[in-house]
């Protein structure tokens, strides 16, 4: 699946951390993923660090992420009242990552996402819902185009409605 915009997973130096502590200060609790279930079942729930579904089997973790203080941190500006800490699944150790030219992640027709617009400061400047289609690749292309018009607009989250969940970033290409 061809997409205009570039996905972003939980770059490999931030994962680095996160398998020890995570962005609330917590140690890393890897287990392995069940699909029976039992309370570790998360067969299905997104991987951050590779931008697919978890698997039965799968030695994962549940940690607190904050992207937007990592991308501000390495910009060298102050996120202020924006930065978020969230939940999300990664891998518990390495793993081959997002694959080639994967498409848009989480595209399931009829979600309901959160496409938040970032300035180069790192303050919010907009945002929207967002309906993923039955031509996911297609509404993404036309939203992210939306969100990137806006000339002051460096970076976009897409967040899951329902929990608020960082699904990925995509930065002005």
């Amino acid at each position: 699946m061809t997409t205009t915009y570039a996905p972003l997973a939980i770059p490999p130096a931030a994962l680095r951390e996160l398998w020890t502590t995570d962005d609330a200060g917590r140690p890393a609790r890897p287990f392995t993923a069940r699909a029976d279930g039992a309370p570790l079942d998360c067969v299905g729930s997104p991987l951050r660090c590779c931008l697919r579904g978890i698997e039965a089997g799968d030695r994962v973790a549940l940690v607190s992420y904050a992207p937007l203080r990592r991308w501000a941190a390495a910009a060298g500006v102050e996120p202020g009242a924006y930065d978020e800490v969230g939940p999300v699944f990664i891998h518990a150790g390495p793993c081959a990552g997002p694959g080639e030219d994967q498409g848009y992640p989480f595209a399931r027709t009829g979600a309901l996402r959160t496409v938040r617009r970032y300035d180069a400061d790192g303050h919010i400047v907009g945002g929207r819902l967002f309906e993923v289609p039955d031509d996911a690749a297609a509404g993404f292309d036309r939203v992210l185009g939306e969100a990137f018009a806006a000339p002051e607009v460096a970076l976009v989250h897409v967040r899951a409605l329902e929990y608020g969940c960082f699904q990925f970033e995509v930065r002005r290409p």
